[in-house]
């Protein structure tokens, strides 16, 4: 793929995602959670120019500053996504504020990022902006998939990120 239609397919997906993320859904703990990122990382991969031919340890440097980056943002992102379950034990998740905050700051650094590889003068393909799109996703789908499968082992409703005081349970009027 050309450097414009990742750039195209990257903003699509991160459009995508976001917009899906700020309403409550529901988290199946059964899903196949990994096929996204697995088919971003193949996409990325089969691109030759991620590593600057010129610059490879700098462009490396990048490309890890960059997985990094992404790793980072996915676990700060499902960490501020509220989760919470349904008195009929289903599991749900919406992003909140903080989230959105964890994504502006990753965008920040990325674009710093990309500012300091372009000072440099090291090549920057787009892929290595993939790899780590699927690296926050893969992260971040994880750890929501653990804060499920603890909700559903303790038997509770508890508290939810972003929940003033505990709730109590809802009951039938009699």
């Amino acid at each position: 793929m050309s450097g414009l239609v990742n750039a195209l397919a990257i903003v699509a997906v991160v459009v995508l995602v976001i917009a899906r993320q700020f309403r409550a859904r529901r988290i199946s703990t059964d899903r196949r959670w990994w096929i996204v990122p697995l088919v971003m990382v193949f996409i990325a991969l089969r691109e030759p120019g991620m590593i600057d031919a010129h610059h490879r340890v700098e462009s490396v440097a990048l490309l890890a500053a960059e997985l990094l980056i992404g790793l980072a943002m996915g676990a700060g992102w499902a960490w501020t996504t509220r989760v919470w379950t349904e008195p009929d034990g289903t599991i749900w998740n919406k992003s909140t504020k903080a989230s959105a905050a964890v994504w502006g700051a990753g965008i920040a650094l990325r674009v710093g990022l990309f500012a300091f590889g372009a000072a440099l003068g090291v090549h920057q393909d787009s892929s290595a902006l993939l790899l780590a799109l699927a690296g926050t996703l893969v992260v971040r789908s994880g750890v929501l998939i653990r804060r499920a499968q603890s909700l559903t082992t303790e038997g509770s409703r508890g508290t939810a990120y972003g929940d003033a005081k505990r709730r109590s349970a809802w009951k039938e009027g009699v």
